[in-house]
């Protein structure tokens, strides 16, 4: 009976597991990658919704490991989530990001997820996380103001009329190539863990170290720059705008890989404590979560792309490019310390720095102002009412 009971519960858990992967499919991860490549005309709003979904399931499934044991296990300090719980802040977060996919506001599935999780974690009795919220707290305040300026800079300088595009956007290519191939995969791993494209090979380079530094990562590395740019160099010299356009469809994957790696954990992430009571492997959890991103993207994502695209800032190729590098840099960097972060908040942030690199030019200021504070009221909201709800049902039951 009490194994019946556990399963039962965990069941019911994974449902509302299965609803929060997919009001973050149809609300974070599904809408902010491809949205400044809509706002640039380079993909239609149903195409990129389609394309993202699969790209999503991808990144959850290869790379959703960390930010999935740092919701689960490292935001109480003490005591450890109960099936109970895991339902009450999951239905909790879910319900308040589902009203900002109808409502037409980016709610931060981060900050909602986080705030609903510790809710229900202090209600069971256990003790903040002080050292993991300092982590957290830093990046999700880092994020506007890096994101932000590096997306205003790399705008700027594309717009410069001393800088010949034919030549910055390749470097911007070579950039992003030496980023994808310092990113950890779970498959490429050993025992020591995962492993980035450029460690497996630094083994079959085979060269001696450096003062102490694997030359060979170094090398492939720069090969992978090198490879990037140069393939984008070639597109750009046979047509400029094409190559422009599949560098920022390109950009728009990666993002979309990114945020399926980072987004699986806010919703399969309260899970985590309960797979030893059930047997369930955690690859099992990446894959059912994966699946509920997908389904969000390819039915709730189109509205959410259309919001960002067009209400925040009219985007153009270079403008969007600009938008997308340190997105897709800021996401891996979340994903390699399992730190849960917003993909609005990153993506909006990038689209308004470079917005302003015009003079502000399609800026919406009054819904920054709005989406802002809806950031911050869902971390309070979620926080309250998970812990209030919980309370009330443990009082029940």
């Amino acid at each position: 009976m009490v194994a019946t009971a556990v399963v039962a519960t965990f069941a019911v858990a994974a449902l509302a597991s299965l609803f929060m992967a997919w009001a973050i499919g149809a609300g974070s991860s599904g809408s902010t990658p491809f949205a400044p490549a809509v706002g640039a005309n380079a993909i239609s709003v149903m195409r990129a919704g389609f394309i993202v979904g699969l790209l999503g399931f991808l990144g959850a499934v290869l790379q959703g490991q960390n930010v999935s044991n740092a919701i689960g296990t490292e935001l109480i300090v003490g005591q450890t989530l109960t099936a109970t719980a895991a339902v009450v802040g999951l239905l909790t977060a879910a319900g308040l990001v589902a009203i900002g996919v109808f409502t037409g506001y980016p709610i931060a599935t981060a900050f909602t997820v986080t705030g609903a999780v510790v809710g229900v974690g202090l209600a069971l009795g256990g003790d903040p996380a002080w050292a993991k919220y300092q982590q957290i707290v830093t990046l999700w305040v880092l994020v506007p103001f890096v994101g932000g300026g590096v997306a205003y800079a790399t705008a700027r300088t594309l717009r410069s009329e001393r800088v010949k595009e034919r030549i910055a956007v390749p470097i911007l290519g070579g950039i992003v190539g030496a980023l994808v191939a310092t990113i950890q995969f779970a498959l490429l791993g050993d025992g020591d863990g995962p492993r980035s494209i450029a460690q497996v090979a630094s083994d079959l380079l085979a060269l001696p170290p450096v003062l102490g530094v694997d030359s060979g990562v170094i090398v492939a590395t720069l090969l992978a720059a090198l490879l990037a740019g140069g393939l984008l160099y070639q597109d750009m010299a046979a047509d400029e705008a094409r190559g422009q356009r599949r560098f920022l469809l390109a950009l728009g994957g990666l993002v979309a890989f990114s945020a399926g790696g980072s987004q699986v954990g806010l919703a399969i992430g309260p899970l985590v404590p309960l797979l030893d009571d059930v047997t369930v492997p955690l690859i099992a959890l990446l894959v059912g979560g994966g699946l509920g991103l997908l389904a969000g993207s390819w039915t709730g994502a189109p509205r959410m792309i259309k919001a960002l695209a067009r209400d925040y800032s009219s985007l153009g190729p270079r403008r969007s490019i600009a938008a997308l590098i340190p997105s897709f840099a800021i996401a891996q960097a979340a994903v390699a310390l399992g730190v849960p972060v917003s993909f609005n908040e990153i993506i909006v942030s990038a689209i308004v720095g470079s917005g302003y690199a015009a003079g502000g030019a399609g800026v919406s200021r009054q819904k920054m102002v709005y989406t802002v504070l809806a950031w911050i009221g869902s971390l309070a909201l979620a926080l309250g009412v998970s812990y209030t709800v919980f309370l009330g049902v443990d009082a029940l039951f």
